[in-house]
């Protein structure tokens, strides 16, 4: 997903009022995205440079304009290993365990 869209999707929840109610991974002070990426196997090449490309902009989104509505994104990468079911169980714990607002 493109990283300007993260951003995007990130900041209509914001907008939309859901940060007003308690929502997962939404706190007063940061946003936590979370992605699932090659880190390991015959892709990691690839996932490697999106795991960092993705880090970059929300780095560069965090230092211009202090984040999205005063919050901080937080990127969370897991390795699925170019294997499905390690992939299954990272979207799980993305969600279950690190609690993300949002997969890219």
């Amino acid at each position: 997903m493109n990283k300007t869209k993260i951003a995007m999707l990130a900041a209509l929840a914001v907008a939309s009022g859901l940060a007003g109610a308690q929502t997962q991974g939404v706190s007063k002070n940061e946003i936590v995205v979370g992605t699932i990426q090659d880190l390991s196997g015959p892709l990691a090449g690839y996932g490697k440079q999106a795991r960092n490309g993705m880090q970059l902009r929300i780095d560069e989104l965090n230092e211009q304009s202090g984040g999205i509505h005063g919050r901080k994104l937080k990127l969370i990468a897991e390795d699925d290993g170019y294997d499905p079911k390690k992939a299954v169980l990272a979207a799980q714990k993305l969600v279950n365990q690190d609690k993300v607002f949002i997969v890219a």
